[in-house]
């Protein structure tokens, strides 16, 4: 408790939370909580820092401002606060504040939001099958970061020791429409075509769209799971040992001789795992609903739907992130980041490289489930819900 009382007043001295009220609020009374042993509920917050009833219809601004002083925490003890035994943390998913040791140097603090949207357009790829732009991806620093304790979770036990790493984008194929013209006006993405062998099927099965759809030899990753690589590389290249034993491609580019010889990493959304669809929903405890968006668990019965393929900017959204590893039927290792959409896939790949974060457990074959909370297309919250 003395750690915790110091820690807070060294927050409080820096001038770190600025001139928000609403945040020096909240870290007060998250503060007074935590050092008089008292939970904190999402609703008393609202109640007792924001003096309003919580609406979990509509109201984000709790989550909204937890997020920030998360940040501002990440941020203190990233710069001047980096020498402190302890520093102060708010779990993922929870409301407390708590005093934890420094087991090693913070690294320096990441730009002002990991999933900056600016950079997020810049980074969205149309990836034709030569894959030159992955190539290139894959060699971009990311963030400085400390990834000792993250490499040594148990979600990533055992990669790459015995076999090179494979780390698979889940991407989409997308073939053009000429509306009856000589040149494509748009693309379209069909969910019963993902290659040209696809399209050939569709096409000899509608003589009247022959000639119509064409093959533009093109393929897509969401953003989501684009900047989820980002965030991964340099913890997967510290896992495997060296840059040289890693390498990336496409789902589809990955072939069953792939999967047979290499250790997997995959990430993107849940529908396109391709050849890892099978081994992975196989051994889960979750089937696919009526679309990806839905996922339906086996042992409750449960149904869980995100909403974020209808998110709307500025709006609450929820999806759900993904995380799994096992042995695969090669014996090779298979370590699952996915989510149903965006920021589903971007809070699992937060989830898997923040060793303060990553589940806790002994066993190297797991499964989790999360439920994410964000606002438009920016992940501000993550809750395990499964199993």
């Amino acid at each position: 408790m003395e750690d915790l009382e110091r820690e807070v007043a060294r927050v409080r001295a820096s001038g770190v939370l600025g001139r928000s009220q609403g945040l020096s609020r909240l870290f007060d009374y998250l503060a007074e909580q935590a050092l008089a042993g008292r939970p904190v509920r999402e609703a008393d917050i609202a109640a007792d820092v924001f003096g309003r009833e919580l609406d979990l219809t509509g109201d984000a601004s709790v989550r909204v401002y937890v997020h920030r002083l998360r940040r501002k925490l990440e941020d203190f003890y990233a710069g001047p606060g980096q020498d402190a035994p302890h520093r102060l943390v708010i779990p993922v998913g929870e409301y407390r504040l708590d005093a934890v040791e420094t087991a090693a140097p913070r690294a320096p603090s990441r730009p002002a939001r990991r999933w900056a949207w600016a950079a997020a357009a810049a980074a969205l790829l149309l990836v034709a099958a030569n894959g030159v732009a992955w190539a290139w991806l894959a060699r971009q620093a990311a963030p400085d970061r400390t990834l000792a304790r993250a490499a040594a979770a148990p979600l990533w036990a055992g990669l790459g020791k015995e076999r090179p790493v494979l780390v698979v984008v889940g991407d989409y194929y997308i073939f053009g429409d000429t509306e009856g013209g000589e040149t494509p006006v748009r693309m379209i993405r069909a969910f019963d075509v993902n290659a040209p062998a696809d399209l050939d099927v569709l096409l000899m099965g509608r003589p009247d769209l022959q000639g119509r759809y064409v093959d533009l030899d093109t393929y897509y990753t969401p953003i989501g799971a684009t900047l989820a690589l980002r965030e991964l590389m340099p913890l997967v290249r510290r896992v495997a040992g060296a840059p040289e034993r890693v390498r990336v491609v496409t789902g589809s580019q990955l072939t069953p001789e792939m999967l047979k010889g290499s250790d997997i990493v995959y990430v993107g959304y849940l529908s396109a795992l391709r050849l890892l669809q099978a081994p992975v929903f196989e051994r889960s405890r979750f089937q696919v609903g009526e679309t990806y968006d839905e996922l339906v668990d086996r042992r409750t019965g449960r149904v869980f739907v995100s909403g974020a393929g209808t998110a709307h900017p500025g709006r609450p959204n929820r999806d759900y992130g993904y995380l799994a590893a096992f042995q695969g039927p090669a014996g090779n290792r298979i370590v699952v980041i996915a989510g149903a959409r965006d920021i589903g896939v971007m809070q699992a790949a937060e989830i898997a490289a923040d060793p303060a974060a990553a589940p806790e457990q002994g066993e190297t074959e797991f499964e989790r489930l999360y439920l994410v909370e964000g606002v438009g297309r920016t992940n501000l919250a993550a809750t395990p819900v499964a199993p």
